[in-house]
């Protein structure tokens, strides 16, 4: 087992990453302290993984809440039903929610625990890879609106992390997929060694071969704990987490949060993003070609059928994390090499999504 830190002073929490960690009681009883326990799965992942967690905490009082899967489940009727549990129960200030399961759960039940009674503690098992790499770590939780995704959350830390690779195991191919977007945004910002990396282990990654999952997992959760250390709530540098996101949540949007997994729709984001500082001059035309083909090696989409530009544009004008001066964007100025800068003008944006929408 690795263990990093996400260092926030009296906030800081591991992120533990290895193998055969759910079969591992004691780890687990260890792991989740609290008396009162509430264990939030969806219908897909609860079969394989709710018993072994319930019978860790066997000793505890454990109920469960089983939801719905898939991003247009991730909503505040969902909320609702979470919170309405943990009321029915009584549960008290100092119990646990668990969420098991992808990023939708560890969103919508991340931010059930944010608002019980004002915040109580949580405990995140992602059992994908976006989750295990990315929305797992950090703080971040949310529902979507109809108009606008994670539009309505809140930040609240977990107070662990536990990610078992075995869990990747049962994962559809095109969740796989979906998962290693977020690994290549983290070499596209941060790590040109890592995205070298990738180029050349991609395949391994697609096999499930458990080294390299182990390597790409660990290298994105240094990088994401790094960033949320130094800028907890995104005033600064953790903006760049968001390259290719404000492109890929109006897909989503769009879309009615079916059409694309996450990861997806943040490939196509990321192209769109690399287009736009291919044409402000500041990516060069190998690096970009190097972007693409990576994507599609990954077996990700980068192109979106019978999408409106202006659409997508209107709907980048809400997004959450425009501000008083505009919408801001994550452009590239190389591999490894990310900036927050002022958006293009319309032109320019527009041409960037054109580039990968089919008639």
């Amino acid at each position: 087992m690795i263990s990093i830190e996400v260092a926030l002073g009296q906030r800081s929490y591991p992120i533990h990453i290895g193998s055969a960690l759910l079969a591992n009681s004691d780890f687990l009883a260890a792991s989740i302290r609290a008396a009162q326990i509430l264990l939030v799965s969806n219908e897909v992942v609860a079969p394989l993984y709710l018993e072994p967690v319930t019978t860790a905490l066997a000793r505890r009082r454990v109920e469960s809440v089983i939801v719905a899967d898939g991003e247009r489940h991730k909503t505040l009727e969902t909320f609702a039903a979470i919170i309405d549990r943990l009321i029915d129960a009584r549960f008290h200030r100092d119990c646990c929610v668990v969420a098991l399961g992808g990023g939708v759960v560890g969103d919508v039940a991340g931010f059930a625990a944010a608002c019980y009674q004002r915040g109580v503690d949580l405990v995140q098992i992602p059992t994908t890879l976006l989750a295990q790499v990315d929305s797992s770590v950090g703080g971040k939780t949310a529902v979507n609106h109809p108009h606008a995704k994670n539009m309505i959350g809140a930040f609240h830390q977990p107070v662990c992390v536990i990610a078992d690779t075995d869990t990747l195991s049962t994962l559809p191919p095109r969740e796989l997929a979906a998962g290693l977007a977020e690994v290549i945004k983290y070499g596209l910002i941060e790590d040109a060694g890592l995205f070298a990396w990738l180029e050349k282990n991609i395949g391994a990654l697609l096999a499930l071969d458990p080294d390299a999952l182990s390597h790409a997992i660990r290298r994105s959760c240094e990088i994401k704990a790094g960033i949320v250390a130094e800028d907890e709530r995104e005033q600064g540098r953790r903006a760049l987490l968001n390259f290719g996101h404000t492109f890929a949540h109006a897909l989503e949007s769009l879309g009615g949060y079916r059409r694309w997994l996450h990861g997806e729709a943040v490939a196509i984001g990321m192209q769109m993003a690399a287009n736009a500082s291919l044409a402000l001059g500041r990516l060069g035309a190998e690096d970009h070609r190097r972007i693409g083909e990576l994507l599609r090696q990954a077996g990700l989409p980068t192109r979106a059928e019978e999408i409106d530009v202006d659409a997508v544009l209107e709907l980048m004008r809400i997004d959450k994390k425009a501000g008083r001066a505009g919408l801001r964007l994550v452009l590239l100025d190389g591999l490894g090499k990310a900036e927050v800068a002022p958006a293009p003008d319309r032109a320019v944006l527009a041409d960037a999504i054109a580039a990968q929408v089919c008639a």
